[in-house]
């Protein structure tokens, strides 16, 4: 029981502090005035897939935080007792911290060109060094890996909806994006695409 105590607070205190580090960073790159988050035209695809994932993050967050300080709670969000297995649970855990280590490390290598969204402006560039040398999506595979990670660690039907529609968005994201790279760059896009994967 000690062992699913600090897992519930794990959990909690994890999805804080991603929530004050995404918020610091974007009031940080607000400074340039820049367009840093964007969520596209009302009711555009891209606009339903940037709310879907602002309601989830920010469900998963308060879901955690109840769960912390009432654990009677989550049971209303229906477990699938199989897999309630502790060490199971734990490498849930290091699957979130993998992931956001993956996506910070996307996003700085980013550098300047870092934004949540599509954002077209005139000092957007193609960037190929770092993890995107790797894979095209780097930052998006750690927000996957993450999102399998609070599946295992909190396994529920709520966790199972958030996983699916998570990868659901994750990868309508990724086509929107494509689309638009091809767009701007091109042949030069075109060109990347043959040379990096799109995952892995």
């Amino acid at each position: 029981m000690e062992d699913l105590f600090l897992l519930r607070y794990f959990l909690a205190g994890f999805f804080t502090f991603v929530a004050v580090f995404y918020t610091a960073l974007i009031l940080y790159k607000k400074r340039s005035h820049q367009p840093v988050v964007t969520m596209g035209p009302t009711y555009s695809c891209h606009w339903w897939n940037h709310l879907a994932f602002r309601i989830f993050r920010a469900t998963i967050w308060l879901t955690s935080v109840v769960i912390a300080f009432y654990p009677a709670a989550f049971e209303y969000l229906l477990p699938i007792e199989w897999l309630l297995v502790v060490p199971l649970q734990w490498s849930g855990a290091g699957f979130l911290l993998l992931g956001f280590a993956l996506a910070v490390g996307a996003n700085f290598s980013l550098g300047k060109q870092w934004r949540s969204g599509i954002v077209n402006h005139h000092d957007h560039v193609l960037i190929e060094h770092g993890l995107y040398g790797i894979s095209r999506n780097p930052g998006y595979i750690g927000v996957a890996i993450a999102q399998v990670g609070f599946f295992l660690a909190l396994p529920s039907l709520f966790s199972l909806i958030c996983l699916l529609v998570g990868l659901a968005a994750l990868r309508k994201q990724t086509q929107l994006e494509e689309d638009f790279l091809n767009a701007r760059y091109q042949d030069r896009y075109l060109a990347y695409q043959h040379l990096v994967p799109r995952w892995l």
